[in-house]
């Protein structure tokens, strides 16, 4: 892609109004587009990198045989009442239109997934099965302050999972635990992200939250290194200590933030809308459910705090939006005509990049460069044609190359 025609545009201050360095970053580079407090619009790149986030999701979600699906963000109130949630959950938003008739945005689905289920899964040769969506979610949050890492409206990958038993349930739930595990080692902060056990509410002893240490977190998490799992605040005591057979003087205090967690749900919802199933002997049995999500804007928010510097954003090769950022330094036609061959033969060879272009000095083009955090630069200029080579330098660790085209496309691949 051409970066003279991007209608976006970066910026050399941050917005007044930010404070976390996810949503600074975000805007000044032109990823998205703050709308109001806990609102943002995607932008070309910020879609991109939330495209490569989905689909890293979406292979996983594959891989353990869940079937995508797409439920409305409207959601009637009777399913609501059902559940005892449309009075007592608090950041829930009720709409109502001209005829006074109330509907619920949807924060989460088991309301609707569940209605569903019981019109197509009533024998026991139906379970299990999983099915998930990306969506939009509207959740009444009063503290938008963390930019896209706590928004009023975001996007989520929701699961849920149907099993005739809790052995089943409780194998799957394990299945998708490293499916997730994989999800953040693939988007560049698996280092940094530890399974940690939380409370599990009603629902189970304990759920499983997967937090990344960053500073910009809110959480505070108890890490045990030895065996690589970590203990939520409100779950830390000795009965989950001695279970898990860890030492308290072990344990090492973080800041972290949420990305993603997974509950056992048991028959908390299939129980109200009475999903059953019948087995061979016409016997009635509960259907037990579990539910997995991953806050897809909060996750990309995440990558950001975790891969940054004073420059801007560090994006990992596998979601940022575009693989190298070609820089030509100079206006006259053999530049153009040299960085023209680059860019035509990485585009040949299926190498996303995008082309600095401008009519500007080099410094600023060097500086956007940095803030919008590519993780390759390659420069082509007078001085790079004389010597026959490309200047490739490394976003993240700051090492430059002098190689060929070929060398670069070999590099690169």
């Amino acid at each position: 892609m051409l970066q003279s025609k991007l209608f976006t545009k970066t910026r050399k201050e941050s917005p007044k109004d930010e404070v976390s360095k996810n949503a600074q970053l975000l805007i000044r580079a032109g990823f998205v587009h703050k709308e109001m407090a806990g609102v943002y619009s995607y932008l070309p790149l910020g879609l991109l990198v939330y495209k490569k986030i989905e689909q890293i999701i979406r292979n996983e979600m594959n891989a353990v045989h869940g079937q995508e699906i797409l439920m409305s963000s409207f959601s009637p109130k009777e399913n609501w009442l059902k559940t005892d949630r449309w009075n007592t959950m608090d950041d829930l938003y009720k709409v109502s239109d001209a005829s006074k008739r109330e509907v619920a945005l949807s924060p989460t689905h088991e309301e609707m997934v569940v209605p569903i289920a019981k019109e197509y899964a009533s024998s026991y040769k139906d379970f299990p099965f999983s099915v998930y969506q990306f969506q939009n979610k509207f959740r009444m949050e009063m503290r938008a302050k963390s930019g896209i890492m706590r928004g009023r409206e975001f996007i989520m990958k929701d699961m849920y999972s149907f099993h005739k038993d809790e052995e089943d349930m409780n194998a799957y739930y394990e299945t998708v635990k490293e499916s997730y595990t994989r999800i953040f080692d693939t988007c560049g902060i698996g280092d940094k992200t530890f399974v940690t056990f939380a409370l599990g509410g009603s629902f189970s002893k304990y759920s499983h939250e997967f937090q990344t240490i960053t500073d910009a977190g809110e959480d505070l998490i108890y890490i045990s290194k030895d065996k690589n799992i970590a203990i939520n605040k409100e779950a830390l005591n000795d009965e989950t200590l001695a279970e898990l057979d860890v030492k308290r003087e072990d344990l090492i205090e973080e800041k972290a933030v949420e990305v993603g967690n997974i509950f056992k749900l048991k028959t908390k919802f299939s129980e109200p809308f009475e999903l059953n199933y019948k087995d061979e002997n016409g016997t009635v049995g509960e259907i037990i459910m579990g539910c997995y999500g991953i806050g897809l804007s909060r996750l990309m928010g995440t990558i950001v705090e975790v891969c940054s510097d004073e420059n801007g954003i560090v994006w990992p090769k596998s979601v940022s939006p575009f693989q190298v950022h070609l820089i030509s330094v100079g206006n006259d036609q053999a530049v153009l005509d040299a960085t023209k061959l680059v860019y035509d033969q990485l585009q040949k060879n299926n190498i996303e990049v995008l082309w600095d272009d401008r009519d500007t000095r080099p410094g600023q083009k060097f500086a956007d460069s940095d803030l919008i955090g590519l993780p390759t630069r390659v420069v082509v200029s007078n001085k790079t044609i004389e010597e026959k080579k490309l200047e490739v330098k490394d976003r993240k660790t700051g090492d430059i190359k002098h190689l060929s085209i070929d060398e670069l496309i070999s590099d690169l691949k």
